[in-house]
C-alpha cells in the first residue's frame, strides 16, 4: 500500500461560477404577473441555481473514483470536497487508508492521490437548498468521461444513496459504468456510526 504523504501543491482549481436564482415579483395587475408568481412560488427563497465551483482532484493515475452528489455550503466556502467539520469523509479515508487524518487541504489532496483516489460529484449545476440533498432539482451532470478517459479507474464508488440516485439517473447512461452505493459520511447519516462507516468503507480497498 503507498505511504501517506504530509503534503502535495493545491492543483489549481476551475474559476467559481455561480449562476444566482432571479428573484420573481409577485404582481396583481395582469395574468403575467401572476402567473410569474405562481412560478416563483413552487421554488423555496432560499433556493438557487448553482454550479460546481471546483474541478475534480484526479492526477491521470487514479484506479478508484469516489463521487459525491453536489459541494455542500461548507465545501463551497472552501472551495474544496467534504468542508463541513462534522463530515466524517476524511476519518474515514484516513482509517481505510491507515493513514493520519488530514489537517489540510494539500494533505486531503496528497493522501487520496498517493493511494490512486479520485474524488470528483455526479452534478455539475443544480437548484439546491443550502446543503440539502433532498432539495436538488433541475440537474445538469458532471462530464465524468473525460475523467475516466484520462484515468486507468478499475471502481467507481459513490458516497450515500442520494448521491447514487443521481449516478443512476443521470451519469450512468452517459458512462456505461456502474457505481458501488457506500453509505454516506455525512453527519445527518447520524445512524452509521463512525467504527461501522469504515468498516463499510472498507470495500474500496478490495
Amino acid at each position: 500500500m503507498p505511504q501517506c504523504e504530509s503534503s502535495a501543491k493545491t492543483r489549481p482549481s476551475h474559476t467559481p461560477q455561480e449562476t444566482p436564482l432571479s428573484a420573481k415579483t409577485a404582481g396583481t395587475s395582469s395574468p403575467q404577473s401572476a402567473e410569474k408568481s405562481a412560478l416563483s412560488a413552487e421554488i423555496p427563497p432560499s433556493a438557487a441555481r448553482l454550479h460546481h465551483m471546483f474541478g475534480p482532484l484526479d492526477d491521470g493515475n487514479a484506479r478508484i473514483l469516489i463521487l459525491g452528489s453536489f459541494p455542500s455550503v461548507k465545501s463551497r466556502e472552501q472551495q474544496f470536497y467534504y468542508g463541513h467539520p462534522q463530515n466524517r469523509f476524511w476519518k474515514v479515508l484516513a482509517a481505510v487508508l491507515d493513514c493520519p487524518v488530514p489537517s489540510d487541504i494539500p494533505e486531503k489532496r496528497a493522501m487520496l492521490l498517493t493511494h490512486h483516489i479520485a474524488l470528483w460529484d455526479v452534478i455539475e449545476s443544480c437548484t439546491i437548498t443550502g446543503s440539502s440533498d433532498a432539495s436538488i432539482r433541475d440537474v445538469t451532470v458532471n462530464d465524468l468521461s473525460a475523467l475516466l478517459g484520462r484515468n486507468p479507474v478499475e471502481s467507481i464508488f459513490v458516497n450515500g444513496a442520494a448521491a447514487y440516485r443521481f449516478y443512476e439517473k443521470y451519469a450512468r447512461p452517459l458512462t456505461g459504468r456502474e457505481a458501488v452505493k457506500l453509505p454516506s459520511t455525512s453527519p445527518a447519516n447520524a445512524a452509521w456510526q463512525l467504527p461501522r462507516l469504515i468498516e463499510a468503507w472498507k470495500k474500496i480497498m478490495e
